[in-house]
């Protein structure tokens, strides 16, 4: 095990700048996640780490030895961490290839369009593997899949299910080969109660909280739902909205 005590330390330094830096990221193929439980989720789905970063006594599961392993003092690690409450280990996980298939595999998909907390983001990811979902898209206008708190938030979802950046254009011929229908959860003229839409075949569309879904994407839609609720509350947050929408095609 190395040890390092030094906030000037090349490692340290790239560290910070994976916690805040999406450019970073995509150039480096690296991404942060950080705790025990997390890492152990990591393992028992192959992801292919690289770096785990642990402050004295953190028990830790067994490691490949291919893995770099380095010790820090605590207030290195709260120097380092993207959170506030760091859990005693850090890790860097390679970035893996989610290039477009050419033909989807599977009945029930989930797309955002301009969901940019990464919180919610990461929650919607946990969502939809909880559910079955057979893969997720993140369209233009959405969060980081690999900001630290998408990944924390995910819970090792992000380890196990498909998730693909593309554009709407992109997306439509896939969804027309595979003759899945787009719901859009929007109003308009013929928008439908999710509870009457039949949701186990086809690609749930979420928007933005403050937007919505672009006009774009609208026209694109096959039909929009809406989730009863009292008068009295005009929309749910995104990630709310996505699982009750995914619970009803689950269900």
């Amino acid at each position: 095990m190395e040890r390092i005590t030094s906030r000037q330390n090349p490692l340290m330094s790239q560290i910070r700048k994976l916690a805040s830096s999406r450019r970073c990221r995509e150039e480096t193929g690296l991404y942060l996640g950080d705790g025990v439980k997390l890492l152990e989720e990591a393992l028992r789905w192959g992801a292919p780490l690289e770096v785990v970063v642990v402050t004295p006594g953190t028990n830790l599961p067994p490691l490949p030895d291919t893995v770099r392993l380095v010790e820090v003092p605590e207030e290195l690690m709260q120097f380092i961490s993207p959170m506030e409450a760091p859990q005693g280990a850090l890790f860097l996980v390679r970035r893996t290839a989610a290039a477009l298939p050419e033909r989807l595999e599977g009945s029930r998909f989930l797309a955002l369009e301009g969901v940019q907390d990464p919180g919610n983001v990461g929650t919607i990811l946990r969502t939809a593997d909880a559910f079955d979902t057979d893969g997720l898209f993140l369209l233009e206008g959405c969060a980081d899949l690999y900001n630290p708190k998408t990944i924390r938030a995910s819970m090792g979802a992000v380890f196990r299910l498909p998730v693909w950046s593309c554009t709407l254009q992109a997306l439509l011929p896939l969804l027309r080969e595979a003759a899945l229908p787009l719901y859009g959860a929007a109003l308009r003229e013929d928008t439908r109660d999710a509870r009457e839409a039949d949701l186990s075949r086809g690609v749930v569309l979420i928007g933005s909280e403050g937007r919505g879904l672009s006009q774009a994407a609208l026209s694109a839609c096959t039909a929009t739902v809406r989730i009863p609720m009292s008068r009295r509350c005009e929309s749910l947050n995104a990630a709310a909205a996505a699982a009750v929408l995914l619970w009803e095609g689950y269900r």
